[in-house]
């Protein structure tokens, strides 16, 4: 089997990008009839409802779990893993976004007109804790359904 072919065969990697892909189709669908927005940068960004990071590595461990058996060392790695990715998006990555959101407001404030306020920073790039249990919640469906 070729490279290609064989990640076309990979279950559980094609699992972890279904999970990752629906979460992001769902912040699009939740913008458009929520705020009747039409914003297809939703579709590859960061942060918001629900935590696609969080689906995809939940996702994967699942996958690894069904497929190697929880008790294995591999599904030990993947859990520890996205242990990691979900404690990074609701810490480091959500007060990387308050700081930003901070300083956009100091810039909007304070340097109107100037040369500094020439590109805002990004904002929304970590999760709420119920962002990332929803995450979760999604992820753990899609990876014990496919």
């Amino acid at each position: 089997m070729g490279f290609f072919e064989g990640i076309a065969h990979n279950h559980i990697l094609l699992t972890a990008l279904g999970a990752w892909f629906i979460a992001q189709l769902m912040k699009f669908t939740l913008n458009l009839f929520l705020l009747r927005e039409v914003d297809w940068s939703l579709l590859l960004s960061s942060g918001g409802f629900p935590s696609s990071h969080t689906a995809s590595v939940i996702a994967l461990s699942c996958g690894v779990g069904k497929y190697y058996g929880w008790e294995s060392p591999l599904f030990a790695v993947a859990m520890f893993f996205s242990a990691i990715v979900m404690y990074d998006a609701t810490g480091v990555r959500r007060a990387a976004g308050k700081q930003a959101e901070r300083i956009n407001q100091m810039i909007d404030t304070y340097y109107q007109g100037s040369d500094i306020a020439q590109e805002r920073l990004k904002e929304l790039i970590g999760h709420s804790p119920f962002e990332v249990f929803c995450g979760a919640a999604l992820g753990i469906i899609i990876g014990m359904l496919m």
